[in-house]
């Protein structure tokens, strides 16, 4: 976030999804105060909408919890409301991820450093994430760039770093990436040899008729009495 988070703030989509009282109309009064676009659900929607960026939601003392399922991957941020420290609640807590979390009775107080709070830590998660995405990514096309290569070697007889070069080549002169090329390499392969074994298998059964017939024309033939 910028040096001036408050004014990062203005703006934002706030959902509240708690049963209403006193402290939840002071909560989104302050929500409002900063700057913040606020909606307040009760009971808890089936799923919670695109358009929402940060999300307040109830821990029970029994945990669970009123947030349902976010549609989009990414999500927006969640920020518990905790009545009850038992163990229980706390577990609840910890199982839904919550980016930040403010304890009732619910205060002006605490909430803007929440909502700071969860802000980051959400935008961190996401960058995290779309770093993991990136790696799976690159290794994914290691392996089947090696396996590529292998094929070539296999189909070309040529060496290693010959085969490797090819679809270098292939994928500059395509403008793709090296991965690409070498996905629709192996599915090419894949491809010929399910065709190849298909053939295979047909010149097999031609193969046994044959054998098959020409046993039967080998049988001595009987005189009948």
């Amino acid at each position: 976030m910028s040096l001036d988070p408050i004014r990062e703030l203005r703006g934002t989509r706030v959902l509240v999804i708690h049963p209403a009282d006193q402290e939840i109309d002071e909560l989104l009064r302050h929500l409002r105060r900063i700057g913040c676009i606020t909606t307040h659900a009760w009971p808890a929607p089936e799923s919670l909408p695109a358009e929402v960026d940060v999300v307040f939601f109830t821990i029970w003392p029994t945990g669970l919890t009123a947030v349902p399922q976010a549609g989009a991957e990414t999500g927006p941020s969640l920020i518990a409301i905790v009545d009850f420290e038992n163990p229980t609640a706390l577990r609840g807590l910890l199982d839904t991820n919550a980016h930040s979390f403010v304890a009732k009775p619910i205060r002006s107080t605490g909430i803007l450093s929440s909502l700071v709070m969860a802000r980051s830590m959400h935008g961190y998660q996401n960058r995290l994430l779309n770093k993991v995405a990136k790696l799976e990514e690159t290794l994914r096309s290691r392996r089947e760039i090696e396996r590529a290569t292998r094929i070539l070697m296999e189909v070309k007889g040529s060496t290693e770093d010959r085969a490797y070069q090819l679809i270098r080549q292939q994928a500059t002169a395509q403008r793709l990436a090296m991965g690409v090329v070498a996905r629709s390499i192996i599915t090419a392969h894949r491809v010929f040899d399910k065709h190849d074994d298909t053939h295979a298998r047909h010149e097999n059964v031609k193969r046994g008729a044959r054998e098959h017939a020409g046993s039967v024309l080998k049988l001595p033939i009987r005189k009948s009495p």
